[in-house]
């Protein structure tokens, strides 16, 4: 089986993750060789996931549409999506049979109900996260102008 790499670090200042991109690619190949997964490329964003829209992300999945690869390997679920439209999407490419395995070295996915399920759930969590982040920037702006 096939797998595309896809990193991602958010360009917005107060969604900062600890591994840059590059920490990132190291050891998602580390992990790729201890697993013995074959990479035929790697992804590199530098764009929040909280909107749809990503440049990347969309050639990784039209590619993924296209046989290119039948896996994903990304640090957490959390670099794939931050909004329901992307994680709709990954979920839609399980089921349709396009994407056959994701991996994560800090996330266990399987395809199964179950594993769908808790995929959708740690989608959910990642937009809890930035909805969250969102609604406090908010309200500290809106004390900072009475």
């Amino acid at each position: 089986m096939k797998y595309f790499v896809y990193v991602r670090k958010s360009t917005d200042e107060d969604d900062r993750q600890v591994l840059s991109i590059e920490a990132q690619i190291t050891e998602l190949k580390e992990f790729a060789a201890k697993e013995k997964l074959d990479i035929v490329a790697v992804f590199e964003e530098a764009k929040t996931a909280k909107c749809p829209g990503r440049a990347i992300f969309n050639e990784m999945i039209q590619r993924i549409e296209n046989g290119e690869a039948q896996g994903i390997i990304a640090w957490h679920p959390d670099r794939l999506a931050r909004n329901p439209i992307d994680g709709g999407k990954i979920i839609y490419l399980i089921d349709a049979g396009k994407v056959r395995s994701l991996k994560f070295p800090t996330f266990w996915f399987e395809s199964t109900p179950q594993g769908k399920f808790m995929l959708n759930i740690a989608f959910g969590q990642s937009k809890y996260f930035v909805d969250n982040l969102d609604h406090t920037l908010f309200q500290r702006k809106k004390r900072m102008i009475r």
